[in-house]
């Protein structure tokens, strides 16, 4: 059985699939691994490195498309997806929910095709979940953006010329990304507070020495596979009104706050911008989603109202090197439950394979992705 890793395409996608070290155990248990040459040279992982992993270079990317199973991180373009054959397995982050175009290709292709997006979020499964090793990532370089573009410093520092006092940062969301953008946040010695309509999260957050925002909004507000549902138009005017209050008193705010396959939330108004002290900085990681800031402009950094709002798209490949080891990792697990002897052994019985698979046999079979392709056409 051959596994292929395609030199990614899409513009800014820096990581790779697999990494020297997932290819080595790949390879060691008998399985053959086709490397695109340069798939990782932006990861900073030379060809030489996967050639002593076991993996065999080429410079045809047709070759490896003809893989039984083709490894990606960004969605196949319409180019590459032409290149699977019917019998194929495709794994990939394949943005199910928001991409009917490329979902529908990938069905009309009559590959298997797996989201690893979509894999579900249950225990058994936590080795295999790509979007929180990414979103870890995203955390991480969303409070080293703040402290970077802030101008000010985050610790407090007592010198000879007098003491200056530490910033203030509000992360607002505490899924993985959230969590992870405090505790950096808190390393660098700000003061931080975390805000979240879970109440579940409280006490992680709290466990990362930060603060816990909360705003009644009308009980718990937590949805299916732990993420935040959907607020009512009256919660969410509510929570903006609260917010702008929270937000006018903190030097950065870092927005992590999505709803799976919808435009993100806007957490911080204009008038929120307006409140916040000249300087400050705003790091919104929603904005490929369309962002949590009402000013965003996704991919861009815009000055409005003296305040610098920041939203970075795919933040994680600007730490290429290791969010490839990462998510090589989740792609390693997910592979160690599809094949069984050396071959494919696909489960559909399996709630992670079941879960996971967007289409088969020339059908979209993931109800989400089925729906959004439904509702894109009508």
């Amino acid at each position: 059985m051959r596994i292929g890793v395609p030199r990614e395409t899409a513009e800014g996608e820096r990581r790779v699939a697999l990494v020297p070290e997932v290819v080595k155990k790949l390879t060691g248990s008998g399985l053959d691994v086709v490397v695109e040459r340069g798939a990782g040279a932006e990861a900073f992982i030379p060809d030489a490195q996967f050639e002593e992993a076991g993996a065999a270079l080429t410079d045809d990317a047709a070759t490896v498309w003809q893989s039984d199973v083709v490894v990606k991180v960004a969605p196949p373009s319409a180019e590459e997806v032409v290149r699977l054959g019917r019998d194929s397995v495709l794994i990939g982050f394949l943005a199910p929910l928001t991409n009917a175009e490329g979902v529908r290709a990938l069905a009309a292709s009559g590959a298997t095709a797996f989201a690893v997006e979509a894999v579900p979020r249950i225990s058994r499964a936590q080795s295999m979940d790509a979007l929180s090793s990414q979103s870890n990532i995203a955390g991480y370089r969303a409070a080293l953006i703040g402290a970077q573009e802030m101008g000010r410093f985050y610790p407090m520092l007592m010198t000879a010329a007098g003491t200056i006092r530490p910033a203030t940062v509000l992360v607002l969301g505490a899924g993985v990304a959230g969590l992870q953008a405090i505790a950096t946040a808190r390393r660098l010695g700000a003061v931080v507070q975390g805000f979240d309509v879970r109440a579940a999260v409280k006490e992680q957050v709290e466990s990362l020495g930060a603060r816990f925002l909360e705003f009644d909004l009308g009980g718990d507000l937590e949805g299916e596979g732990g993420y935040a549902r959907e607020l009512t138009a009256e919660q969410q005017e509510r929570q903006q009104e609260l917010m702008a209050e929270a937000i006018g008193r903190v030097d950065v705010v870092i927005t992590t706050a999505l709803v799976p396959g919808r435009r993100a939330p806007i957490l911080v108004t204009e008038q929120a911008v307006r409140l916040m002290k000249p300087g400050s900085v705003v790091v919104d990681l929603a904005g490929e989603a369309g962002g949590n800031c009402e000013l965003t402009l996704p991919g861009e950094t815009v000055v409005r109202h003296d305040v610098k709002i920041i939203a970075p798209l795919n933040i994680a490949s600007t730490m290429a090197e290791h969010a490839s080891q990462l998510y090589a990792r989740n792609i390693n697990a997910l592979l160690e439950l599809m094949i069984n002897d050396g071959a494919l052994a696909l489960d559909f019985e399996d709630e992670v394979i079941a879960g996971a698979c967007v289409t088969r046999d020339g059908e979209i079979v993931h109800e989400g992705a089925r729906n959004a392709a439904a509702a894109a056409t009508a």
